[in-house]
C-alpha cells in the first residue's frame, strides 16, 4: 500500500493504491474532523457500489466547542492577503443581535470575507452562541458561490442568531440595520 508520510495514500475517490481498498478519516492525514470522515464515508461507499463521486475539500467547518464557541470555514484575512486576494470584510458583534440578548449569550462577532470585486463570499468566522450550527450556513454559501447580495437579501427569522450572517453581508453593502450607521 503507497503512503503520504505516516498517512494512507488515496486518489480522489478515497481509492488506496490496492485495486477495490478505500481509506477514510485520519489515517488519511487530511482534515481530522469527524465531519470529514462522515464525508469520506460516504463517498467511499458510493464509490465501493460503483459510483465515480471524487473528494473535495474545498469547503470544511471547523469548530471549537468553547464557551464561546468558535467556527470557520473558507479562506481568512491571512490567508486573502498572502494570496493577494483583493477582499472586503463585514462583521457583526452578537452585542447587537436580538436572539443572542434574549438568551444572555451576546458575546463574539459574526465575520464575512467576500471578494472585493465579485462579492462572492471567501470565507466566514463566528465566534458566539452556537457558532458550530451558524457556520453551515457560511459553508453552504461558499460551496455554492454565493455573494455578499445573495445572502444579504436573503430574508432571516427575526429574531434568531443566523441574523448575524445578514447583518455582517449587509454592513457589506448599505449598511447593517441593527449596528453602526446604515449608509444608502
Amino acid at each position: 500500500m503507497k503512503m503520504r508520510g505516516r498517512a494512507i495514500y488515496v486518489d480522489d475517490y478515497l481509492e488506496t493504491s490496492v485495486a477495490g481498498i478505500y481509506a477514510i478519516g485520519d489515517v488519511l492525514g487530511r482534515s481530522m474532523l469527524a465531519h470529514t470522515a462522515y464525508y469520506e464515508a460516504e463517498i467511499a461507499v458510493e464509490n465501493v457500489l460503483g459510483g465515480k463521486r471524487k473528494t473535495d475539500y474545498t469547503v470544511v467547518p471547523a469548530c471549537i466547542f468553547t464557551h464561546p464557541e468558535i467556527a470557520g470555514v473558507g479562506i481568512t484575512e491571512q490567508e486573502a492577503k498572502e494570496n493577494n486576494t483583493p477582499y472586503r470584510v463585514g462583521k457583526f458583534p452578537f452585542t447587537a443581535n436580538a436572539r443572542a440578548k434574549t438568551i444572555g449569550e451576546t458575546e463574539g462577532t459574526t465575520k464575512l470575507i467576500c471578494h472585493a470585486e465579485t462579492g462572492i463570499i471567501l470565507g466566514v468566522h463566528i465566534m458566539g452562541p452556537l457558532a458550530s450550527d451558524l457556520i453551515a450556513e457560511g459553508a453552504l454559501a461558499i460551496k455554492l458561490g454565493a455573494r455578499v447580495q445573495d445572502l444579504a437579501q436573503t430574508i432571516h427569522a427575526h429574531p434568531t442568531l443566523p441574523e448575524s450572517m445578514r447583518e455582517a453581508a449587509m454592513g457589506l453593502l448599505s449598511g447593517s440595520i441593527h449596528f453602526g450607521s446604515i449608509r444608502l
